[in-house]
């Protein structure tokens, strides 16, 4: 298994320098990762970091609590294509679907959809499952397979669980063979990323990825 390939490596953390950046570049050009997953405010700054690549260039949107308006990551998601990003990673209102209001993120994810798709772009939905019931992580694979997202994403890694075997099984088990899985959160070794891989995950999103890449040869 070629993990490199599976790889989003990723700085999310709240004070990301651009030192990290470069660092993060750097490694993403060494080890071959799938992509590198950065703050909105340095998109720009990795894309030309990784000009001469394979390796995407993602970005968060909605990060990392999901509540923020409709319009906010609206706009956040035309900032982010403006400076020419390749996936966008856009965490959904858990709120909304705590307060069982499916309308809402439909609504929500319309709107998006419609530039995402105009430009061309990927778009990874992040459900939260790790603070989801097996009912809600379920209602979500039908609401984003309706509109034929990309991805679905286990987790942001901020809240108090992130990506489980069962999760993804459990998404695998009801979304369409074309919609991928992206796992992430407190995905530390090469053995878990494995597990996470032949559960049905497609991209896996680590800080740990030097590491975990390492270990997988070792």
């Amino acid at each position: 298994m070629e993990i490199n390939r599976y790889i989003d490596h990723t700085v999310l953390k709240p004070t990301t320098t651009l030192e990290d950046i470069k660092k993060l570049c750097m490694e993403c050009v060494e080890y071959d990762f799938a992509a590198v997953c950065v703050p909105p405010l340095y998109v720009k700054l990795a894309k030309q970091f990784l000009a001469s690549t394979n390796s995407k260039v993602a970005t968060v949107i909605g990060f990392p609590f999901g509540y923020s308006a409709i319009e906010a990551k609206v706009a956040e998601t035309v900032l982010a294509i403006v400076d020419e990003v390749d996936e966008l990673d856009v965490v959904i209102n858990i709120s909304a679907i705590k307060n069982n209001d499916w309308e809402y993120l439909e609504k929500e994810i319309a709107n998006l959809m419609y530039i995402i798709r105009e430009k061309k772009k990927v778009i990874k939905v992040i459900i939260e499952s790790g603070i989801l019931t097996d009912e809600e992580i379920v209602k979500c694979c039908q609401l984003y397979a309706k509109y034929g997202v990309d991805f679905v994403k286990t987790s942001t890694g901020y809240a108090e669980k992130g990506a489980s075997v069962h999760a993804v099984q459990l998404m695998r088990a009801n979304l369409p063979a074309e919609i991928q899985i992206k796992a992430s959160g407190g995905i530390r070794t090469f053995a878990f990323a494995k597990e996470l891989v032949e559960a049905g995950a497609t991209r896996i999103g680590a800080s740990a990825s030097v590491a975990i890449v390492n270990e997988s040869k070792a």
